[in-house]
Order: structure tokens, then sequence, then C-alpha cells
């Protein structure tokens, strides 16, 4: 068995007195791995979630190689939120205890600038903050200078990029030394993690902390029905499980936008993405889909390429595809990183051959079901826990996520984590917030200013 002491790296003894008094007794999984990487100075590419001790690992391997007595900005940590930003910079003032002098300073949006402006004049040895304001004291202020930096850390990256910040971050680095470590941790894998990595990294170690020994956990159902049953089906269906969010396939783009247009009569927030949208409406479907803003995604395979939708509870084949191998694609959308989904099926007697098709060519016998098990729920409702606000002003405006954040929280009591996920556009920017809040943040960015403009703000339907 591997030994998982901090005491076997190597570390300077009153660092590691410190780490036995803050009570860290054996390394977790991504401080076993990725720690000696890190103290040899080595980029890493991490999938690690809050919980799993990265902020450590990160943390004893940028304070292991700071010069305290050179007064300058040595590391810097960029987070997605001024919440992850706070419990980031406390973790690494409780780890820095044994290093006398060690200038920490937070910088995020939401608080006065004159204060953060007057810390800057002699120059942290170690910055924490949000992109939008690491920005604004970069480039508006010119308060800030990354000349010397030797360690940047991207915590949390694919929730920056969730929040719109990708530009914001590119623009950071490109101010920062070529010679550097970077270290790069991330929840989830999307391809703009990837292609984020291969532009600023160095040949970094891949580490994964998720177990995946069974990364497929999709439990297939599917349903016999009789002709004129697939929409009363599918409505039993997610009043059954009530799916926090699904994917609904069809093979016709009218069946979708009929579809669609059935599930708003019942009370449910179903979208429908086909190829008749212009690009700006499958924009929209997409942005309030992905931000949990609408709770069914109803769409054709076509139209359905490309997009990667974290999180999905559940898919349902209104139809089946004749093509074994479409109908792979499509469930694969559920039950992603190692977590739990469903996939449903419907089909009718006379559609018994796909199903073979089916079972052969994934070599299981399938869980048939009848209708009659799935039971309807008396004023049931499944409401998406948050809404979009559409802002008439995007990238052209030079409108950036930290700036929306920032008139949302600056001088109010909204908390950051109540706000999701920021789309901007070259015209346009979306914007979800939790269900409970909207009507405040509809009436905080309509009556206020976003970058010291008036913006026109709407709520998406």
């Amino acid at each position: 068995m591997t030994n998982t002491a901090f005491s076997t790296l190597p570390l300077n003894p009153e660092q590691l007195s410190n780490i036995q008094a803050l009570g860290y007794e054996q390394m977790t999984p991504i401080q076993a791995q990725g720690l000696p990487v890190i103290l040899e100075g080595k980029d890493i590419l991490a999938q690690a979630k809050t919980g799993s001790g990265k902020t450590a690992a990160f943390a004893i391997g940028l304070l292991h190689k700071l010069d305290v007595t050179k007064y300058e900005t040595q590391a810097l940590v960029l987070c997605p939120t001024r919440e992850l930003a706070d419990q980031v910079s406390n973790e690494i003032r409780r780890l820095a205890r044994a290093i006398p002098n060690t200038k920490i300073l937070t910088l995020c949006g939401g608080k006065p600038l004159a204060p953060q402006l007057a810390s800057l004049e002699h120059s942290p040895h170690i910055v924490v903050g949000t992109p939008g304001r690491i920005l604004k004291h970069l480039i508006d202020k010119q308060s800030l200078n990354l000349e010397h930096l030797n360690t940047l850390v991207l915590d949390e990256a694919d929730r920056m990029l969730d929040m719109g910040f990708h530009e914001d971050i590119m623009q950071i680095i490109n101010t920062t030394p070529q010679q550097r470590q970077t270290l790069l941790f991330s929840a989830t894998y999307p391809d703009q993690i990837r292609e984020i990595s291969d532009a600023i990294q160095n040949d970094p170690l891949d580490i994964r902390i998720e177990t995946s020994h069974n990364e497929n956990k999709i439990e297939q159902i599917f349903y016999e029905i009789e002709k004129g049953e697939r929409t009363q089906t599918l409505i039993s269906i997610l009043h059954h499980y009530k799916p926090e969010s699904t994917v609904v396939f069809c093979n016709r783009k009218t069946q979708a936008q009929e579809l669609a247009e059935a599930l708003w009569h019942e009370g449910f927030h179903a979208l429908a993405l086909h190829g008749d949208l212009e690009q700006k409406e499958r924009d929209q479907v997409l942005v309030q889909f992905s931000n949990k803003s609408s709770s069914i995604l109803i769409a054709t395979d076509v139209a359905s390429r490309g997009i990667d939708i974290k999180d999905l509870s559940a898919v349902v084949n209104f139809e089946l595809s004749p093509d074994p191998e479409i109908h792979i694609h499509r469930i694969g959308r559920t039950g992603r990183a190692g977590k739990e989904g469903l996939a449903f099926s419907l089909f009718m007697a006379s559609e018994a051959h796909k199903v073979n098709r089916i079972e052969e060519y994934q070599n299981i016998t399938f869980n048939i079901k009848q209708t009659s098990t799935l039971k309807r729920r008396e004023n049931f409702k499944l409401s998406p826990p948050m809404i979009t606000l559409c802002i008439n002003g995007g990238r052209k405006n030079k409108v950036r996520a930290g700036d929306i954040l920032g008139a949302l929280t600056a001088k109010t009591d909204l908390p950051g984590k109540q706000i999701g996920k920021i789309d901007i556009f070259d015209n346009i920017a979306y914007v979800a917030v939790e269900r409970p809040i909207a009507k405040q943040a509809l009436k905080i960015l309509s009556e206020g200013k976003i970058k010291g403009r008036k913006f026109k703000v709407r709520k998406l339907r």
C-alpha cells in the first residue's frame, strides 16, 4: 500500500509541523497523486470536486516555492465566485502560518476598489480572486503586476467557463510569463477545458480522481404503448420519475415543435431544438436548458449534435431511432462522470424489431414495463430551479461576465451563489438566477447600470 503521509513529501520541517498541527494526517487521492508532481514544478490538469482536498494540494505547492523576501506577486489563484475565493484565501493563510510575513490578498468584485488599490501599493506574494476583478486591476487600473508570477492556478475552471469568463481568463494569462507552472482543476471535463489546457499548459499530468470502474450507469427502461399514447406516456414518465433535466429525442422537427407546445399546455417548461430555428433562437434554447431555466429539451438528432449538457437526469426516446448506434449516442447524454442516469424508450408492437436490433447491438435484454406502472401526481409541477434574464448588450458593448456579476452583487444583498451561468454573445447576454430572487435581480439590472451604462433587461419565459 502506498504511503500517503505528508512526511513523505520534500517539505521543510516547519511546513510539515504546521500541516500536522492543522490536523492533516494522510493525503487525499488528489494530494497523493498531485503534490509530488506539483512540488517538482510540473503542470497538472486534475479532475477533482470540492471537498477532495485540492485547495491544500495547490496551496502547499505554491507556498513551497514562495520567496517572501521578494515583494512580488508570485502566485495567482483564479476562482469563479467571491465565496470560493474567500474559502481558498483562508485555507492558504492557514497553511502559510509557518512562513512569516507572507502577504495574501483577495481581489473580488462586489467589494470597494479603494481598499484593494491601497493593498496593492506593496505587491502581495499571493493573489486570489475572480476573473472580472483581477482583470480590472490588471488592465483598467494597472494596479496589479504579474510579470514575476511563477504559479497560476485555475480553480473550478469548468464553473468559470459556465459563468462566461473564458475571454477574461485568456486576457489575464496573456499578461503572465510564459515560463510558469499552471495548475488547472475542474470537476468535469468538457471539450473547452481540454482546449484551454492545450493552449496554456506545458505537457500537464492528467489526474482523474473519480473512480470510473462503472463509467456508464444508465438504467434503460422501455415502455410498450398503443397508437396515440406517446405524449400521455411521456407526461406520465415526467410525473413518476420527476427528472430535473430531460432531453426528449424525436425523429422529425415538426413533431419536436408540436410536442414542446403540448407539454407547455400541461404546465411543463419545455423547449424545442430543431433545424428550422435561427441561430439566435437556437442559442437561446440551449442557454435556457444548460443553465437550468428549462427542465425539458425536445430535440432532433441533427439539431442536438455537438451539444454538451452536464448533469442530465434522463433521456427519453419519444420514437426509437432505426439505427442502434444513434440510440447509444442518444442515451449516452445521461449517466456521465460516474453518475447514474435514466433512459426511457417508447415503442409500439409494430416497432419491436427496432428494440430487438438495439438489444443485439448492446448484447443485453431490456427491461420492458407496462405504462400502467407509471403513477401521475396531483397538482404536480416540474419547475426549473433557475430563471434566465436577457440583457440587451454583449461582447460588442464590452460587457463581461464580471460586470454582470458585479452589477447584481456589488451594492446588494444578493449572494453570488444564487447566480448561475452567464452566457455572453456579440449583442446579447444571459444570466441565470435562482427562481426566488428573479424579480429582485430583474429590478436591480433594469434600474441600475452595468459598466456605467443602462441596458434593457427582460425575463425569458
